[in-house]
């Protein structure tokens, strides 16, 4: 295993993307749904960047400076001019501040995996830069198996953990409890918006109180 995995929590930390073209824009998109603090700087900006800006990402229309890294967290270059991705990669090694080169692994500290993004369930892809195109297809046939069922699930989930908490349940309960949950057919009738279905079997692992709209809506008692 080449690459270290790990989920990084980069919500209000300053992060760079230099490069105002398609890749950094979704490099920018990424960073922002995450909670990053964004700037992006590019003499130019293709359209995608005004809805970017309107999420909340500061782009500033100007050539790369060696100062554009003071007090950043993390780095992302995504230009289409090697010379300038080597020189950021090598002032973010310098400055020990975490860096990525779009398609240039080498030069990289870290890589960005494909991703299947269900809210709080995040399923990540790497071949560790060895084939995007393979990831790309893995990452497709999961968003198939694991669809926007598993948000809600997921959701339903961390309300319940949180409800027998708040009840100073028993460790060793919830596990079992989970269990059951998780080998129900919750999924599948979460899928199909059958809510009876649903709460029959929140009713038969949890007991009276426990509804999927109660529950969803985080006011169960």
């Amino acid at each position: 295993m080449k690459y270290y995995p790990i989920n990084l929590d980069i919500k209000n930390k300053n992060c760079l993307v230099v490069g105002g073209g398609a890749v950094g824009a979704r490099k920018t998109s990424t960073l922002i749904k995450c909670g990053a603090a964004t700037t992006v700087i590019s003499l130019k900006f293709i359209p995608e960047f005004e809805n970017i800006q309107r999420r909340g990402a500061t782009l500033l229309k100007k050539k790369y400076s060696d100062n554009d890294l003071e007090k950043m967290f993390l780095v992302i270059g995504a230009t289409d001019n090697p010379e300038l991705n080597q020189k950021i990669s090598r002032q973010a090694k310098e400055k020990r501040i975490l860096c990525n080169i779009a398609d240039l692994p080498d030069e990289s500290d870290f890589i960005l995996p494909s991703i299947v993004d269900r809210e709080d369930l995040l399923i990540t892809i790497s071949t560790s830069g060895k084939s995007p195109a393979l990831a790309k297809k893995i990452r497709m046939k999961l968003e198939q198996e694991f669809g926007d069922e598993y948000t809600a699930f997921i959701i339903l989930m961390g309300r319940i953990r949180n409800k027998l908490l708040s009840q100073n349940h028993a460790p060793d309960e919830h596990k079992k409890i989970f269990k059951d949950l998780v080998n129900s057919e919750l999924i599948h009738t979460i899928k199909d918006k059958d809510n009876t279905k649903t709460n029959d079997l929140l009713h038969k692992i949890l007991g009276k109180g426990y509804t999927y709209e109660n529950l969803l809506a985080g006011d169960v008692k």
